[in-house]
This record gives structure tokens, sequence and C-alpha cells, in this order.
């Protein structure tokens, strides 16, 4: 058995600041904590659409509070900012080729965002249109 100490490199717990790519990544896997807590509030919304209109009405109620409207802004930052350094790093995720060149990243990228732009569109139109109804 050896007698020699490892190397144990010191690591501080804002090591990410010190490169600014790692800032970037903290910052993006950071944004995963709104989106869960948005999407927990949405799931407590539809408990409450199943309960009845009382207590839909009640969860309509709870929103309006100042605290989740700046929650809400907040979100759709960080929503905002996730889904742009996503749509920057799918063409890493997908490898498409013609033949044997590979598809350069930018038409890959616009594609993303015309899909996201339309479906944002889409998803207004229909609220703007008063839903199903």
């Amino acid at each position: 058995m050896s007698k020699r100490k490892p190397y144990v490199k010191p690591m501080t717990a804002s090591w990410f600041l010190n490169n600014r790519f790692h800032t970037l990544y903290m910052l993006r896997e950071g944004t995963s904590v709104f989106v869960g807590l948005y999407s927990l509030i949405l799931l407590w919304g539809l408990a409450a659409l199943v309960k009845g209109e009382a207590a839909w009405n009640g969860w309509l109620g709870h929103l309006q509070n100042p605290v989740y409207i700046v929650f809400h802004v907040i979100a759709l930052v960080a929503c905002l900012y996730h889904a742009i350094t996503w749509f920057s790093l799918a063409p890493k995720a997908m490898h498409l080729q013609k033949g044997d060149q590979k598809l350069t990243d930018k038409p890959v990228v616009i594609v993303h965002y015309v899909a996201f732009v339309v479906a944002s569109v889409v998803i207004i139109g229909v609220v703007a249109l008063g839903g199903a109804a």
C-alpha cells in the first residue's frame, strides 16, 4: 500500500464564478428550479379545477397576489433563458447530415425558433379567441 497522499484540489462554493462558461451553465441549470415550481403551481391549478368552481376561483384569487405575479415574471424570464440556451445546444445534440456533409448549426437553430414562434402564436390565438368555447 502506498503512503503517498492523493492530491485533492481545493474547491470553494463559488468555483463556477471563476469561468464565464461555468457561470452561464450554472445559471441555466438554476432556471430549472423556476420551471419546476411553475409546473407545481399549474398542477395545483389542475387539482383546483377538478375540485370544482369554488376551488378554481380560489386558486385564481391566490394568483392575483403580488408575490405570485412577481414569481410568474421571474419564471417567464427563466423559461425564456432556458429555451434560448437549449435552442443553441440543439445542434450539438442532433447531428444532421446531407450525404457526407454535416449540416451547419444555423438551420437547426432557426427551425427551433420558428417552431417556438409558431407554437406561441397558436397558443396566444387560442387563448385570445376564448379557448375551446
